[in-house]
């Protein structure tokens, strides 16, 4: 019996460091060790909607949006749980889309869904938005809060999967590249 509460003590403690670490992680934007942290040890903390909805933040920043998928199966419980999922679960669709509209040649234009501050979100929304119907080579859109930021949307044609790419520029200078397939 008194083993198995050492046992027992010993566990929670693992959990509760595991969550400190991936906060941590978080709170100094290392953002690919935490999302890296919460995927290895997601299976013993998928009730803890804190430790997942942190995880599935910090995935998101970058880029490593298949991995909500999970995620937001296990966010249900509480409300703000249900609004991250909701939250996670646009962004994954419009990544879906988008990849499907520019590959497939797919009309999303009729689309009308909900907005994020996702950069995704946001060029989902101008290519659903977009005035030329004809295909073209790469998209350019300035953002509606900063005409200073643009973003360009493109197909990146690789041997084993081809990828949709969105590059943030300022003032003409590439700040950040987003790659999804």
């Amino acid at each position: 019996m008194k083993v198995a509460i050492v046992f027992i003590l010993l566990t929670l403690s693992l959990y509760a460091d595991t969550k400190r670490d991936l906060l941590h992680l978080f709170q100094n934007k290392q953002y690919e060790e935490a999302c890296n942290l919460g995927f290895k040890n997601f299976s013993d903390n998928s009730k803890d909607e804190e430790y997942v909805s942190l995880y599935s933040f910090a995935c998101l920043n970058i880029d490593y949006i298949d991995r909500l998928s999970v995620a937001i199966t296990t966010l249900k419980y509480s409300k703000e749980a249900r609004a991250n999922a909701s939250y996670f679960s646009t962004i994954l669709l419009q990544k879906k889309l988008l990849y499907h509209a520019m590959l497939d040649d797919y009309d999303i234009s009729s689309l009308n869904l909900p907005k994020t501050d996702y950069v995704l979100s946001k060029v989902f929304d101008f290519y659903t938005k977009k005035t030329n119907a004809q295909k073209q080579e790469y998209y350019i859109f300035e953002d509606e809060n900063d005409s200073a930021l643009k973003y360009k949307l493109y197909i990146l044609k690789d041997g084993k999967i081809d990828k949709v790419v969105i590059e943030e520029f300022y003032n003409s200078v590439s700040i950040k590249k987003h790659i999804y397939w």
